[in-house]
């Protein structure tokens, strides 16, 4: 099972690295193309409607393995003198919170994928449908809920071994 949550979270991951590298390589096109009016070039049209729905991609997109890795960011200026035991309790409280606003994070995008669906809103450069963009970020999103409640399943287990428990070659 770790392994396939694993490659699920690195796909995921790969997927939003390669959105940020087109997205960095169409900027870059159309910053060149506005410096460049007065020779003929031109910025790309509808620039700003897909980076927007591009960064949110990349965004949903790094949340599985960032999750997975623990990379959020982290205070334990209080913690690291805690006893382990404690630590672990915290380290599940605080993964069962992130799970749940994942969750409903996922719920409520959802819930906007469904309004944008059935209005039928349109960008208003390239006149695409908005809900194109809900889509693409609702799939990353589902993913990273699935990733958090396997790490709820990590944390409960490393409670009950008392020992770290590793998984995708990373100690939990």
């Amino acid at each position: 099972m770790s392994r396939w949550i694993e490659r699920l979270a690195k796909t995921s991951a790969m997927v939003g690295g390669i959105v940020l590298v087109l997205l960095t390589i169409m900027t870059c096109i159309s910053i060149i193309g506005r410096a460049g009016l007065s020779v003929g070039l031109k910025p790309v049209k509808g620039d700003f409607e897909l980076i927007e729905a591009g960064v949110a991609l990349a965004i949903f997109a790094f949340l599985p393995w960032c999750q997975l890795r623990r990379a959020h960011a982290m205070v334990d200026l209080f913690t690291a003198r805690l006893p382990a035991q404690i630590n672990r309790w915290i380290d599940l409280v605080s993964e069962i919170v992130m799970t749940v606003a994942l969750i409903v994070i996922t719920w409520r995008l959802y819930h906007g994928l469904t309004d944008k669906l059935r209005y039928g809103e349109t960008t208003f450069i390239l006149q695409f449908p908005v809900w194109w963009g809900y889509a693409a970020a609702f799939v990353p999103a589902v993913i990273a809920c699935i990733v958090s409640v396997y790490m709820v399943s990590v944390r409960f287990s490393e409670l009950s071994d008392k020992r770290p428990i590793e998984t995708g070659g990373t100690i939990h």
